[in-house]
């Protein structure tokens, strides 16, 4: 269900609902490595340029830390409902993660720790795949919802705004590196960008 560039341009990481996460090699065109999770993988985040940690969501409510140089988790973090999706800040300090619950849970990485809770009386997640993504800045998260908008949050935990534009539930939004501009997709099968969120 995920998949990122581990050790760019070489290699990329995948992760699927038969419970494994698989490296590949893109020159061999070859499966080199799978990971055994135990539990669907609904995305997965690599942590640093050299893509030696990868964090993967799943649906048992974990969130699994795997070091690329060994074949074992590293260490995991049990959450309060299924992860549909994660983020991680620019300078790998900060992770979110959305849940089932109708919440994104944010994480200081360095402590392994929930900092914040991130929720609306409105806002509902719309599937078990749905995307939540931090600013290029890290200083807002955006996440779409059932109710067709997108919810926009400053790290202080308040909604700072709602985008309208669709007409039915909001699946997945990714912002434009430069912090400008907010891309959603949604059930209405359409995109909509928003400029200056």
């Amino acid at each position: 269900m995920a998949a990122k560039y581990v050790q760019e341009p070489v290699k990329v990481v995948t992760g699927s609902y038969d419970r494994t996460l698989k490296i590949w090699d893109l020159h061999n065109v070859a499966c080199i490595e799978t990971k055994f999770a135990g539990s669907s993988c609904n995305d997965l985040v690599t942590t640093d340029s050299l893509g030696s940690t990868i964090i993967s969501g799943h649906y048992d409510k974990k969130i699994r830390f795997w070091d690329i140089r060994t074949e074992k988790q590293a260490d995991d973090l049990l959450m309060n409902a299924k992860i549909t999706s994660l983020d991680l800040s620019k300078d790998g300090k900060l992770l979110i993660a959305s849940l089932r619950d109708d919440t994104i849970q944010l994480i200081d990485l360095r402590k392994n720790s929930i900092i914040s809770t991130f929720s609306d009386e409105h806002f509902k997640l719309s599937c078990d795949w749905a995307r939540a993504s931090f600013s290029a800045n890290a200083q807002k998260i955006a996440c779409g919802s059932t109710d067709g908008l997108v919810y926009l949050w400053n790290l202080d935990g308040y909604v700072e705004a709602t985008l309208k534009g669709h007409s039915a539930a909001v699946h997945a939004v990714s912002w434009s590196p430069t912090c400008n501009g907010l891309a959603s997709v949604g059930k209405s099968k359409r995109c909509i960008i928003f400029s200056e969120a």
